[in-house]
């Protein structure tokens, strides 16, 4: 039976990866940062059905000595670091949190497995967010990188050291440059789940009104559960590389608030207002993934459209509002 250490294991991508895996026969183990909120952070594991199947252990990618200790007691075949401070708004309000986190965390996951576990395969969650401002209209693997936020240059570093562990050590170490991709999973801080909760609620008669910043920002969405398995599928290759994986669509906030109100019978224009306080203070206008590497060499594609996203998002926050309700 192999096995996998997944960091942010209690995250969307995290929790849909364990779901994945788990099929295909793996030992799955999540890294687990203690916090006074234990008793709740396995809310999307609990969600899959699938919590007493992962074993949880202890650990912080701040903290080197841990992540040896659990590398060594794990053993994994293969690692999967997911765990960032991941909201970008909130790089700007934390970006030293966010740089030891998700920058400095990942040099010390993969100085872990260069002393503790060699042999393990990598994977780096590296983000579409590094290519900012674009220089072309759809990035691959060549684009240049332009970062337009902490998080996004925390995540850069990550993506090098991930690179120069390959290079340096042999490391099998790989990154997929993942555009944005949503679930019912999502966090709610997260702009596709602030609308498809903002839809269950004004439906519902909670609120009247959604707030969001800059409508006309244009994003590359596709669905987390499509986005794991292409994790896999780059740990499965011959030598370690880097991907990008996307649907190649592009799709503005706006156009995404009306498919959701849409879904829900509601329109848009009726709800939605500006909220100037939303705005970030570097905004990526748009961005565009070019995903043929990874449909030549992964075989992978997408599998589930954007519509189909956006109607299970929005049917999964009608039914927790309308669990509330019933409480």
């Amino acid at each position: 039976m192999p096995s996998c250490l997944i960091t942010g294991v209690t995250g969307q991508d995290g929790a849909y990866l364990s779901r994945f895996l788990l099929g295909q026969g793996y030992r799955v183990f999540g890294l687990l940062r203690r916090s006074a909120s234990s008793d709740v952070v396995g809310e999307r594991l609990d969600w899959l059905g699938i919590r007493d199947r992962v074993t949880l252990v202890d650990g912080n990618l701040v903290d080197l000595s841990s992540l040896i200790r659990a590398v060594r007691d794990c053993e994994p075949d293969e690692v999967y670091n997911l765990a960032a401070q991941s909201f970008v708004a909130a790089s700007w309000r934390q970006p030293l949190l966010t740089g030891q986190v998700t920058g400095l965390g990942a040099a010390n996951m993969l100085e872990a497995l260069r002393i503790a576990r060699p042999q393990a395969r990598f994977y780096q969650a590296s983000s579409s967010e590094m290519f900012g401002q674009a220089r072309a209209p759809r990035q691959n693997e060549t684009t240049p990188f332009h970062p337009r936020s902490p998080y996004a240059a925390a995540k850069l570093y990550a993506h090098w050291m991930t690179v120069n562990h390959r290079e340096s050590f042999g490391a099998f170490a790989c990154s997929g440059i993942l555009f944005n991709h949503e679930s019912p999973l999502r966090g709610i801080e997260f702009v596709t789940r602030k609308i498809t909760d903002g839809v269950a609620r004004i439906k519902l008669g909670l609120a009247r009104e959604l707030p969001l910043g800059n409508l006309e920002a244009r994003r590359d969405w596709g669905h987390a559960r499509d986005y794991v398995r292409a994790m896999w599928l780059m740990l499965r290759q011959d030598a370690p590389d880097d991907y990008v994986i996307a649907t190649g669509r592009t799709t503005s906030i706006r156009e995404f608030c009306r498919l959701a109100f849409y879904y829900a019978q509601l329109s848009h224009e009726d709800h939605v207002v500006a909220g100037p306080g939303l705005l970030r203070p570097a905004e990526v206008d748009v961005l565009q993934g070019d995903a043929a590497k990874a449909r030549r060499v992964l075989g992978w594609e997408p599998t589930i459209s954007l519509e189909d996203m956006v109607a299970e998002m929005v049917e999964a926050d009608l039914a927790r509002h309308r669990a509330r309700m019933r409480a």
